[in-house]
């Protein structure tokens, strides 16, 4: 069962917001931890939708990281065979998720996520 958090939607985000706020998900595909990084460090001072969205990001690829390295060591006694796969497509599930809430304008808090950077 998965709880998908969800808060309401600001009237006064722009497109250009949206749309950082949107890369700030959908570039870890690509740049994993960095692009989120990167786009947090930029605007964090200038929007805090997309200052929001990108921080969220950021804790939840640090976070898969740490989950990554723990089913890894599980791969010992097998049970990371089984681990990393389901992990893969549960971030690749929240991740559209969150992608989509960001393009609509709406907050969006990860699952599972240890939010390390506040």
């Amino acid at each position: 069962m998965v709880i998908v958090f969800s808060m309401e939607v600001d009237a006064l985000v722009t497109s250009d917001e949206r749309n950082l706020a949107l890369l700030s998900h959908l570039l870890c595909f690509i740049g994993s931890i960095f692009a989120p990084l990167i786009i947090w460090l930029i605007k964090k001072d200038q929007s805090a939708f997309v200052e929001e969205h990108a921080r969220e990001s950021l804790n939840f690829q640090i976070s898969l990281m740490i989950y990554s390295f723990v089913s890894g060591i599980l791969c010992f006694v097998i049970i990371g065979f089984v681990l990393l796969p389901v992990l893969g497509v549960f971030a690749l599930v929240v991740i559209l998720i969150a992608t989509v809430k960001a393009s609509k304008g709406e907050y969006y808090r990860y699952p599972l996520c240890i939010r390390l950077i506040k």
